[in-house]
């Protein structure tokens, strides 16, 4: 039996800190993993209209290929400015990349972003020249802590819809019988829906641990039709749905490890969500190692694992992030 962390979200990987702040008025939000310290990073890019920043430095070969923070952010285009402000409240504390250290030149902090559409969901949008998306990320970064992740209409998922339903933010972790933790955070704005077409069943329901997201079940013998997308949204536009994502864990991961966990994880959406990964979607899984636990040997197996478990972790948050922003 597969068990939770303490707070069945990513702040149960040791060393993983997360923020969040909302603009009501305009109806959106920034979500921000910080790292304690630097963690090696990779990404994973499904969708058929991301929008994304830094996620070039994460490719292999790259200079770094570790992050101080990640951002997930609402907004669009304008929202990849949420990143402006980490990286600023970042290099104002020290933290970011140096080949050397030199007075007066700052560190340059490595902070990839991905980013959701919320601009058409009523939102007061007329910002002018001073989108809100650099203060919303400062701010998420000051509120960074190990506390439990506010789920539903928070952060990046504030202004969200799954399909026709509430979108929002959700996590959820899991723990190995010999002692790794790997955990999920995820903001779904998707096209498609989470729940099975003729049922308030979730798609992840065969994954839920305990009644996590209310326990619901399709009812004996349901059936639906092949293109029975259920409550998807009609009128998809491009760059307009996405499901970002973050996943995590204290094992000792290379690049190109981390990189395998990010794409394993991506089939966590393909089971919460139906469709996915469409041309109207920005689909995105980042993946972080905190680099605590070694690798167990055989190392490939144990990584086969921990992706493994990502992708049900991962299903298990896209279903707890519109559970819990039910009737919000």
């Amino acid at each position: 039996m597969i068990k939770t962390g303490t707070h069945n979200d990513l702040t149960d990987i040791a060393g993983v800190t997360v923020g969040q702040s909302v603009d009501e008025t305009a109806r959106t939000g920034v979500t921000v993993m910080v790292a304690e310290r630097a963690m090696t990073a990779a990404v994973d890019v499904r969708g058929g209209g991301p929008g994304t920043r830094e996620t070039d430095a994460l490719a292999p070969g790259g200079l770094v290929g570790q992050v101080d923070a990640i951002v997930l952010a609402g907004g669009s285009v304008y929202g990849l400015a949420a990143a402006d402000g980490v990286c600023a409240g970042l290099g104002a504390a020290g933290r970011g990349f140096a080949l050397m250290d030199t007075p007066g030149v700052p560190r340059s902090p490595i902070v990839p972003a991905a980013i959701l559409y919320d601009l058409a969901n009523g939102g007061d949008k007329a910002w002018g020249e001073t989108p809100p998306y650099r203060a919303l990320g400062l701010q998420a970064l000051k509120a960074a802590s190990d506390r439990p992740v506010e789920l539903g209409r928070a952060g990046a998922g504030f202004g969200a819809m799954a399909g026709t339903d509430p979108g929002g933010t959700g996590s959820a972790s899991a723990m190995t019988s010999d002692g790794y933790t790997v955990g999920a955070l995820v903001c779904v704005n998707s096209f498609g829906s989470v729940r099975i077409p003729g049922s308030d069943a979730f798609w992840a329901n065969p994954f839920e641990i305990g009644d996590e997201f209310g326990g619901v079940r399709p009812p004996h013998g349901h059936r639906f039709g092949a293109e029975d997308w259920g409550a998807a949204k009609l009128n998809p536009g491009a760059r307009e749905n996405t499901t970002i994502a973050i996943v995590a864990t204290d094992a000792a991961l290379t690049r190109d490890q981390a990189r395998r966990l990010a794409v394993m994880a991506q089939d966590g959406l393909a089971r919460a969500i139906r469709p996915v990964h469409t041309p109207f979607d920005g689909d995105v899984v980042f993946a972080v190692s905190t680099g605590d636990k070694v690798l167990a040997d055989p190392e490939m197996v144990t990584l086969a694992r921990l992706g493994a478990l990502c992708a049900d972790t991962l299903t298990r948050a896209v279903a707890r992030a519109v559970f819990a922003s039910a009737g919000r």
